[in-house]
């Protein structure tokens, strides 16, 4: 049996949780969801309506809670929901390999979730959507610097041996010890109880995230006790599998994010399912292929609107929700905003998608003998490169199971393009079908006290204010539940859960509760 401690030494390669900027290729059209045709704008009406810019995690989960509001309470709104794009998903989007929809799918963008991502778990859940596990997969995972291998583990006994003897117990411990304790304050965020924020800098504060927040990884882990060289091997391998940066330039939040890959699960058919299913259940209207080009503030007799602008016209709305990047967008907001939202950087990412028949890579290449079976994940540390080694050819390759008999899917992570000499030279000369895709993947995350604000003005909220503290598929649905209840308090005198807000009792009533104790209560869902 693997020891506990040897769990989080080599970390999923299947993590890659984050979801992508909108910078995304039009694959496929969304399929499922009723479609608003893009049409002029409609007439003026009496009922409110809030507009959702982006189709992502962040927005589609917005449009549902905002709908838990009006199911339970009977919240009289209209939700328009606007992307740019020709599909729902954000940065969760699947291929299929040599474009077979009969060959099984495979994640071209966010890949997992796992179960402390209650949100997630719950929707796949509620929406009869079926788990693939990940965690069953039995794969040999080695850690390569450029030069050599540096470790290799597959749960025998003997490969504990090895990794003990090289980083000894306490290191392993002391950083499970760091990860389950991020993990528990994580768990906060789903209670009864859970905190309500409108600054990410004071919800740091009340989870007691500072310090993670405002150091590295290795100087933080350095501080606790664990050895330098599990930091810039093993933690390392994590950061670098799942957000593209190292130990030295990622805050330690998300470098303890990273290790928390434990419970694996990716949704059959594409996690995109997920944010469909969130609209289906919102009632909202989707404009696809929509992009927004402005949104400016319009004063009424009875409070501020907004005016957004896209190919359909311009709509007033009495609030908006952006849950997009803003730099990303292109969209023009008055000054008194744009400076509110600092430039947010982007890790520079190509994603390269294959089929083998190689069942193994070649071992030559990692110095190995001809006759030897080269691990199908490696990890990598860029402690070598720094040192003035040889400079990493990828960050991770990873065998990804089988999409047909004896062919064998695999992704990449690079920081520059993989071209097909080393390609036909990593796999023998057995690569069938190849796709490549440069991304703007994940934030750039070091160490900060800076964040953007939540409210940007009155009724204009912002879902990606979070990326820059925690940036995954789940925390972009955590994200907008909080702001989907600051927003119907503000405007509307509401919330997902306890209508009892700035109303008397004969008029609202609170939402019928579910008993905290049950095991599997998750605010939001439950009340």
């Amino acid at each position: 049996m693997r020891l506990h401690a040897i769990l989080v030494l080599l970390p999923s390669a299947y993590a890659f949780q984050i979801q992508f900027p909108f910078k995304i290729p039009k694959f496929f059209s969304s399929e499922g969801i009723t479609l608003e045709a893009v049409e002029n704008p409609p007439p003026p009406s009496a009922t409110p309506r809030i507009a959702i810019i982006g189709a992502g995690a962040g927005g589609t989960s917005a449009a549902f809670w905002i709908s838990k509001a009006k199911e339970r309470f009977g919240l009289d709104v209209e939700i328009d929901v606007y992307e740019s794009n020709d599909y729902v998903g954000g940065r969760s989007i699947t291929v299929y390999p040599y474009n077979d929809t009969s060959l099984p799918e495979l994640e071209l963008g966010a890949s997992i979730f796992v179960q402390a991502n209650k949100n997630l778990w719950r929707a796949s859940d509620e929406f009869n959507l079926t788990r693939k596990d990940f965690d069953d997969e039995n794969t040999e995972t080695a850690i390569w610097d450029g030069e050599s291998i540096l470790v290799s583990f597959s749960g025998s006994w003997w490969d504990t041996a090895k990794v003990l003897w090289r980083y000894g117990f306490l290191s392993p411990k002391r950083t499970v010890s760091y990860v389950n304790t991020m993990i528990d304050q994580f768990l906060t965020l789903y209670g009864v109880a859970t905190p309500k924020w409108d600054s990410v800098g004071d919800l740091a504060s009340q989870l007691g995230w500072s310090g993670l927040v405002n150091a590295t990884t290795v100087d933080y882990l350095l501080k606790e006790g664990v050895s330098e060289k599990y930091i810039k091997e093993v933690v390392e391998a994590a950061t670098r599998v799942n957000y593209g940066q190292d130990t030295d330039h990622i805050h330690a939040l998300e470098g303890a994010c990273s290790m928390a890959a434990n419970g694996a699960s990716g949704i059959k058919g594409g996690n995109f399912l997920i944010f469909e299913q969130f609209l289906n259940h919102s009632g909202a209207n989707v404009y696809l292929n929509t992009p927004v080009s402005r949104i400016t503030p319009k004063s009424s007799e009875q409070s501020q609107l907004w005016s957004v602008k896209s190919v359909r016209g311009t709509v007033d709305y009495k609030s908006v929700i952006l849950a997009a990047p803003f730099h990303s967008t292109g969209i023009k907001l008055p000054l008194v905003l744009t400076e509110q939202i600092p430039a947010q950087p982007y890790v520079n990412l190509h994603v390269t998608l294959l089929t083998t028949t190689s069942p193994t890579p070649n071992p030559e290449y990692f110095g190995l003998s001809a006759s030897t079976e080269a691990p199908r994940m490696i990890l990598t540390t860029n402690e070598t490169a720094k040192t003035g080694g040889a400079k990493l050819d990828f960050n991770s390759l990873t065998y990804h199971g089988l999409v047909r008999e004896g062919e064998w899917a695999v992704k990449i992570f690079s920081d520059h393009e993989i071209a097909d000499e080393w390609l036909d030279h990593m796999f023998r000369g057995k690569v069938g079908w190849v796709l490549r895709k440069q991304w703007d993947a994940y934030p750039k995350l070091p160490p900060t006290s800076q964040f953007p604000p939540v409210k940007l003005d009155q009724g204009f909220y912002y879902v990606n204010s979070f990326e820059p503290f925690i940036s995954t598929m789940e925390t972009e649905t955590i994200s907008s539940r909080n702001l989907v209840d600051l927003l119907l308090n503000d405007e509307f005198g509401s919330s997902i859960c306890d209508q009892t807000i700035s109303a008397s009792s004969e008029e609202k009533q609170p939402a019928e509760t579910s008993s905290p104790d049950v095991k599997d209560f998750v605010f939001g869902w439950d009340c």
